[in-house]
């Protein structure tokens, strides 16, 4: 039986998820971001779920999210119930899970075509931090 590996043509995907860092496509990036099937931002501000406030929400809405995944780091945790509601009133899901979940739910509906945008959180490394 031959085996081939398949890699996903004509959007961004999510190949390796670790404690402190998560790989897309083939680059390791160790900073919180933002991922769309077409747009990867980099070094998104945001290094715990505390500081998700209304410049976050409008961020993730600058790419056009039909549903929103917010990966929280290795643990789900919930943000405030005001940044949830940034993304309801406009119509847009919102969903939170730890980011190894977010990932794979990230890469299934992308792989589906559909308007997904992941917002990983990533912990500031010690060094990055002093």
């Amino acid at each position: 039986m031959d085996l081939s590996l398949e890699r996903p043509e004509g959007y961004l995907f999510i190949r390796r998820v670790g404690d402190a860092a998560i790989t897309v496509v083939d680059r390791e990036l160790s900073a919180s971001f933002l991922l769309a099937p077409d747009r990867l931002v980099e070094n998104w501000p945001v290094a715990e779920v505390a500081a998700l406030d209304e410049g976050a929400v409008e961020t993730v809405l600058a790419l056009q999210p039909e549903v929103v995944l917010l990966g929280t780091g290795s643990r789900q945790r919930f943000p405030a119930a005001a940044f949830m509601a940034g993304f309801l009133r406009r119509g847009i899901g919102v969903e939170v899970m730890d980011n190894a979940a977010a990932a794979r739910t990230y890469d299934l509906l992308a792989g589906e075509g559909r308007r997904v945008v992941g917002a990983f959180i990533l912990p500031r490394s010690h060094a990055a931090a002093g």
